[in-house]
């Protein structure tokens, strides 16, 4: 009773595949493909951001540019 077995994995799948059908199990996985490479890319390109510092407060500024007040 502790775990499942393969069957009743794969009746779980037969039972998913009967209600959904393969076309949209297939388009539920394309977007979710998608969604998932459009993130990796997202934290790539902001891995590659140049960070400005800003010197009034000491905190770490990116995609600003910070200008210093005249005194």
């Amino acid at each position: 009773m502790g775990s499942f077995s393969i069957w009743h994995w794969l009746i779980v799948l037969l039972v998913v595949v009967l209600i959904f059908g393969t076309k949209k199990l297939r388009n539920i996985g394309s977007d979710v493909g998608g969604a998932v490479k459009s993130f990796k890319d997202a934290v790539r390109d902001e891995k590659s951001t140049p960070k400005l510092d800003d010197a009034s407060t000491g905190e770490t500024v990116e995609n600003e540019v910070s200008h210093k007040q005249k005194q």
